[in-house]
């Protein structure tokens, strides 16, 4: 068995620390998302924490890790006698990103269901997990239908498995800890809401921590047994700690001015419903018990707003999380006196106070648990090339965005799971049935009755039960949306720098993209100026990247579309090997004006065409202005087999039939 790094050797990230050890103390909080760059400890820290969790009492036998003093009723494996157990240590159960929905909640054996009335249960990875800590690693990645229900188990401390009418229930109490890049992209706001608390992290610039992460790493790696034999003291001491911890919050007062203020700050920073009181609540708790004191100070409530509200206030993609401390002082300061110091008049403030680290080292750094370093800055803005030819204009503001109507890929895909382009997925309206390819998921029991029913007689049928074989289960097929490919491939030359034109052309493209996040699409994007095309942003999940690559955009220099037009077929063909199933999208933003080398608009025409053969749906977004207008744009969009919209027409009614237009013109081109 490998040996986990020690938690109390993890210098620095003492938020994280933290956080991971509130949740231990308290599982009602919630438990943790850790958002930060690679390489910060992240997944580091969470496997060491597993080792410092007080040994559970199991029924021996059970598979869903049942309290031998207060074993659940309707354990699928029960019902079981209140006695003894066995004890073992608590598990970290890691849930892949790549899982399927019978992994994550488990699966009935459908034919035994059918045939013989059995409630036939194999228990997955929210099972296992129960009493313990469930990891997700790269969290923001996971099939959102996956997290919703991961989020349901923890809210509701049990797990259903329903199929055709057979459902099986079982307890799944454990401490949810997610990790995530904000640059993979980011979850939807309403799954933010449902994780406890937010910690942010990142590797420290301190030259003298950063030897003291690689010196603590290099040892470790060297000997992990001797190297957690010299932690060994500083583990036991946090172990206690939790353990003492748990056994004082019961007996932790919450006082009416606590709550007021607790009340107050989540008025003050408009936080949505009611979550974020009873998270703020509970881990003000939670702080007090670890300090080993039994009333709620102040200094908790402040710790807990840090905690419990930065994620809860982003609004849309391009929000950044945070939250305004002078603001949350000023609250607290207003609502103070009130109901705070209730009880003792010197309350004992802990062995090291609400914060402290029970053992944990001095903040001194981090072991990096990816053995990278932070990423170099990109050279110049935007990691755009410098123009050949031109002068280059500083980087216009964006406008305010606004809502689009749907782009959408013609005919039906088999992508992820999304809201934009019609596809066959796991999930979504039964439009079939088709005999299974491995593990039946989505039985179709219409489909099956009526596979079964002309047997019977062979099969020698006698009583009311229906014989059902293997051969003739059906499985359902689905039809819903999926998410696309969304390339943009913006003109950035100087026919396009304008100020006030190449505002609302990234007024326009923000909106589009706020759209993508909405739609779960990856997005990429390619600019052109000079003498050259640039992939600014390869293909990502992450909306907010994007958006930062289209702010710091400058314009400048001559306009080489061609360029532009093969480094996004480039990208798109290595994009395929990489996701073959994702379909693209291309939005050109252009006037279609180009300039450089011998027939460069021939030259663009050409490389569209590469695209049109291929199928590819495209939208090209007309940026021509003034009095005369050459329609080049226009025949760009015949050349790539879609359609033209002028940027007018993106924020009117009329985009509607755009969907129309994009599907006609590639059915043609098809």
């Amino acid at each position: 068995m490998t040996t986990p790094f020690p938690f109390t050797a993890v210098v620095g990230q003492d938020d994280l620390r933290l956080a991971l050890l509130l949740n231990a103390v308290s599982p009602a909080v919630g438990g943790v998302l850790v958002r930060g760059e690679k390489g910060t400890a992240k997944s580091t820290a969470v496997r060491a924490l597993s080792a410092l969790l007080p040994r559970v009492a199991v029924v021996p036998g059970c598979r869903f890790s049942c309290d031998p003093a207060a074993p659940d009723p309707s354990c699928p494996d029960g019902p079981h006698r209140t006695g003894e157990g066995a004890e073992r240590p608590a598990r970290m159960v890691e849930l892949p990103v790549g899982a399927s929905e019978d992994r994550l909640v488990g699966a009935l054996d459908i034919e035994r269901a059918l045939a013989e009335g059995v409630k036939a249960f194999e228990p997955g990875l929210l099972a296992d997990a129960h009493r313990g800590i469930l990891y997700v690693d790269e969290v923001n990645l996971l099939h959102d239908h996956l997290v919703d229900l991961l989020l349901d188990a923890a809210a509701m401390g049990a797990s259903y498995v329903e199929r055709e009418g057979v459902s099986v229930r079982h307890a799944a109490r454990f401490l949810l800890v997610g990790t995530m890049n904000p640059e993979e992209g980011e979850l939807r706001p309403q799954l933010l809401d449902r994780f406890g608390l937010t910690v942010e992290v990142a590797a420290s610039r301190e030259p003298d921590q950063r030897v003291e992460v690689v010196r603590r790493r290099l040892a470790y790696d060297d000997d992990p047994g001797a190297f957690a034999a010299r932690w060994a003291g500083e583990e036991a001491a946090v172990r206690q700690r939790i353990v003492a911890a748990r056994e004082l919050l019961p007996r932790v007062r919450l006082g009416d001015g606590a709550l007021r203020q607790i009340a107050a700050t989540c008025a003050a920073f408009e936080v949505d419903g009611m979550r974020a009181d009873i998270v703020m609540a509970r881990t003000a708790t939670a702080l007090a018990a670890w300090a080993g004191r039994t009333e709620v100070l102040a200094e908790d409530v402040r710790q807990a707003a840090l905690l419990a509200l930065p994620h809860r206030r982003r609004r849309n993609p391009f929000d950044a999380p945070g939250l305004d401390e002078d603001k949350l002082d000023e609250t607290l300061e207003q609502f103070s006196g009130e109901g705070e110091g209730e009880g003792d008049d010197d309350p004992d403030p802990g062995p090291e106070g609400p914060g402290g680290g029970g053992g944990q080292p001095a903040p001194d750094g981090g072991p990096e648990d990816d053995g990278g370093a932070a990423a170099p800055p990109e050279n110049g803005a935007g990691g755009q090339p410098q123009p050949s030819g031109g002068q280059e204009q500083p980087a216009a503001r964006a406008a305010d965005p606004f809502r689009t109507k749907v782009l959408s890929v013609p005919g039906v895909g088999e992508g992820a799971a999304g809201r934009r382009s019609r596809a066959r997925t796991e999930h979504g309206r039964t439009t079939g049935a088709r005999r299974p390819r491995g593990a039946l998921t989505k039985l179709h029991l219409a489909a099956t009755v009526l596979a079964a029913a002309p047997h019977q007689r062979a099969r020698g049928r006698s009583g009311p039960g229906l014989v059902v074989r293997r051969d003739d289960l059906r499985q359902a097929t689905r039809e819903g949306r999926e998410g696309n490919l969304v390339l943009f491939v913006v003109d950035a030359s100087g026919s396009m720098a304008a100020r006030q034109r190449m505002s609302a052309v990234k007024g326009a493209v923000l909106s589009l993209l706020l759209d993508a996040y909405q739609r779960r699409d990856k997005v990429g994007l390619v600019t052109f100026r000079g003498s050259a095309a640039d992939l600014a942003l390869p293909p990502t999940s992450s909306v907010d990247a994007a958006a930062v690559r289209l702010e710091s955009l400058p314009t400048g220099g001559r306009t080489p579309l061609a360029a532009g037009l093969l480094k996004a077929h480039e990208a798109l063909r290595v994009e395929r090997l990489r996701d073959p199933a994702r379909r693209p999208l291309v939005v050109v933003v252009t006037d279609g004006r180009a300039t450089g080398g011998p027939e460069p608009v021939a030259l663009a025409g050409r490389a569209a065409r590469l695209f049109a053969a291929e199928g590819v749906a495209s939208v090209v977004v007309d940026c021509e202005s003034g009095p005369v207008r050459l329609g080049l744009a226009g025949r760009l969009a015949g050349d790539l087999g879609g359609t033209a919209v002028t940027l007018d027409e993106l924020r009117a009614d009329s985009i509607a039939g755009l969907v129309r237009d994009v599907q006609g013109t590639s059915r043609r081109a098809a």
